[in-house]
């Protein structure tokens, strides 16, 4: 998805403000940081920053999108812009190295040259320190770019020569909103948005036929659960446990499972902006009132201690999720 930077800026208000004023008073750093969680737009600010610089018409600090170098920026192909992702597991010396000569370079088409090193985290000791070599004497019109979700695996050397933009957390509201324009059902966007942060992956999540199956078996499984033990656990091992089959799968099986408690206690502190499961508020509502907010707590503990053990322990999921039902009866988290 192609951005510009006012659509940019709804998601990174922030960033986008000063990279843009950077921009206007004609003062780029030699040097970037941008670091936060996958999927919250460095990337895409690495690639509009890029276009800003190189585009052929642009209007005034926009990119066109459709000169030249606008696209051929998108596609990866502008000589003067280079982007350095981990060969394998590692981002290696030799690739670093490779980016050093080629800066060497005069500029194939403009006075300037920009390079984009994503996963920066993942460069071999060899690599940062080659790196920060290059950082340390900047040639004339250089642009780096780092990209990073782990920022405290970032040399300290290399972090004081950058400019550091730390990207936010993407609004759910926002982002359910983007994948509506998509005509992504209300229902499923609001619940996408709040399991994942990234935008396409957003948006798979809320067309896959397995999503929209697993959140129709956890609204089950509740209900079931305000019923008596031998119906969850029947309809526990007929439902869950052929669903929820991959590690992954299951933690997020227990995520759904608790942004209905999440949910209830929204209601009862008058917040129903907040709510996920939208399409089930009346029922939420109910139950809500079937509940107090000490017993809601109380079973969203059970949860993540189930989530817990899942990543912990060798423990079977059957085990574990028949074990999760008695400990919410038990919690005394339905009347």
């Amino acid at each position: 998805m192609t951005m510009q930077w006012e659509q940019l800026e709804q998601y990174q208000p922030v960033v986008v403000k000063m990279l843009t004023k950077s921009l206007e008073k004609g003062r780029v750093s030699h040097a970037y940081l941008f670091e936060g969680q996958r999927g919250t737009g460095k990337k895409a600010a690495s690639l509009l920053l890029a276009k800003s610089l190189f585009c052929l018409h642009p209007l005034e600090i926009k990119p066109c999108n459709e000169c030249r170098n606008c696209r051929r920026i998108d596609s990866g192909n502008h000589p003067d812009v280079h982007v350095i992702a981990p060969d394998g597991q590692s981002i290696k010396k030799e690739q670093i190295e490779l980016l050093q000569q080629e800066f060497t370079k005069t500029a194939m088409e403009a006075d300037r040259k920009l390079y984009i090193i994503e996963h920066a985290d993942q460069m071999t000791t060899s690599a940062a320190n080659s790196l920060l070599k290059f950082l340390e004497e900047p040639r004339p019109g250089t642009v780096a770019i780092l990209l990073t979700e782990q920022y405290h695996r970032i040399l300290e050397t290399i972090v004081s020569r950058c400019q550091v933009f730390s990207f936010q957390p993407l609004p759910p509201a926002l982002l359910a909103n983007d994948l509506i324009e998509q005509q992504i059902p209300p229902h499923m966007a609001f619940l996408a948005a709040h399991v994942t942060n990234n935008y396409e992956e957003a948006l798979e999540l809320s067309r896959d036929s397995w999503f929209a199956q697993a959140r129709k078996i956890v609204l089950q499984l509740y209900e079931m659960l305000k019923k008596n033990d031998l119906q969850a656990l029947f309809f526990l091992h007929d439902q869950w446990v052929p669903h929820f089959q991959e590690k992954q799968q299951i933690d997020l099986g227990l995520d759904l499972l608790l942004y209905i408690y999440k949910d209830m206690l929204h209601i009862q502190s008058g917040q129903p902006d907040y709510v996920v499961y939208r399409d089930k508020i009346d029922d939420l509502q109910q139950w809500a009132l079937a509940c107090s907010q000490r017993q809601i707590i109380q079973s969203m503990e059970i949860i993540l201690q189930a989530k817990a053990r899942l990543n912990t322990t060798n423990m079977s999921v059957p085990l574990l999720m028949e074990q999760l039902i008695l400990d919410l009866k038990e919690g005394k988290a339905f009347v």
